[in-house]
């Protein structure tokens, strides 16, 4: 084979020269692009909105001096307060809307003799929703479990009929969980209904813990006195069911059956149905951990608001 002429071979040690030292250059040197920051996911730009947003979501149920519903009102019949100081109502809703609600059902050793009739108080609180709303089933002991997820069906989940008791009471917790379900639906009105004889002795959170939580997702607590009526009943349990429901603008229903808590359970469905929404954005915009006491005044003397006694704010920047 002729060889290629030398002209020819110094040209092709030359390129053989130029790619080794391309591919030979330390990493160091290389020119790299700036790197452009990670466009955030709509999940990151959902929880930017929450931290930077204040908003504060009150549900109120009014009534005139029987007992009865008001309706009609409009957003300038309410003034609210917060810790004294006006604020101004920046969302309003009256008509009647969907809601969530979840039921506890106390399976604790307490209740052996009660479980029937917690059950029944169960059936009739579902038969009472309409349609469009949505509940809810959980029973708690020394543990907390969802029987039902949330759903518009008006029948007991069977497995709530092959329930056992258990020896301790985690009631804080029950609530806990549930008000932590219940800030996550998209219903703005949303209720908690336990059914108990109030006593707590396994809960991982305090009361006040589970209080704050409910508060903060907006949630209403009602409460059924599942205990035999009468001197024995036990006074700081009824005062944890008192509380729950006190604190969140709910009701205390002292009866655990009969009539009496047939026709609460209608009330307390048509209470939810028929609250008045009201949202603000409080001037006190510090994020300090303090209680923010809230008072809903009406122009018509003759009517009387019940909503949360107030909430916790938000602890850091």
């Amino acid at each position: 084979m002729t060889s290629a002429p030398r002209s020819a071979r110094q040209l092709i040690f030359v390129l053989l020269a130029g790619v080794l030292c391309v591919c030979f250059i330390p990493a160091a040197h290389t020119a790299r692009p700036p790197q452009q920051p990670t466009p955030p996911t709509p999940q990151d730009q959902d929880d930017v909105v929450r931290v930077s947003t204040d908003l504060v979501v009150v549900n109120a149920t009014v009534t005139d001096r029987t007992g009865q519903f008001a309706r009609g009102l409009k957003a300038t019949d309410f003034r609210i307060f917060e810790d004294g100081a006006e604020q101004k109502i920046s969302a309003f809703t009256a008509e009647e809307t969907p809601f969530a609600a979840a039921i506890l059902l106390d399976t604790s050793g307490s209740m052996e003799s009660r479980l029937t009739l917690g059950r029944s108080a169960a059936i009739r609180f579902l038969d009472g929703l309409r349609d469009e709303d949505v509940a809810a089933v959980y029973n708690f002991d020394s543990k907390v479990e969802q029987l039902q997820d949330f759903s518009p069906g008006h029948d007991l989940p069977a497995r709530a009929f092959g329930l056992k008791t258990k020896m301790v009471t985690a009631l804080n917790d029950a609530v806990m969980r549930a008000a932590e379900d219940l800030g996550k639906r998209q219903e703005k009105r949303r209720a908690i209904l336990i059914l108990s004889d109030g006593g707590e002795n396994a809960s991982k959170v305090t009361s006040g813990k589970a209080l704050d939580t409910a508060l903060q997702a907006g949630v209403t607590v009602y409460a059924v006195n599942m205990s035999p009526e009468g001197g024995n009943r036990d006074l700081v349990a009824t005062g944890i069911l008192r509380n729950f429901t006190e604190k969140s603008g709910g009701r205390y229903i002292d009866v655990p059956g009969g009539q009496a808590l047939r026709d609460a359970f209608g009330e307390i469905a048509s209470e939810l149905g028929r609250q008045y929404t009201i949202a603000y954005r409080p001037t006190n915009r510090a994020h300090d951990g303090k209680w923010r006491a809230i008072e809903i005044k009406l122009s018509k003397p003759e009517l009387t608001a019940r909503t949360r006694k107030g909430y916790k704010a938000p602890k850091g920047s």
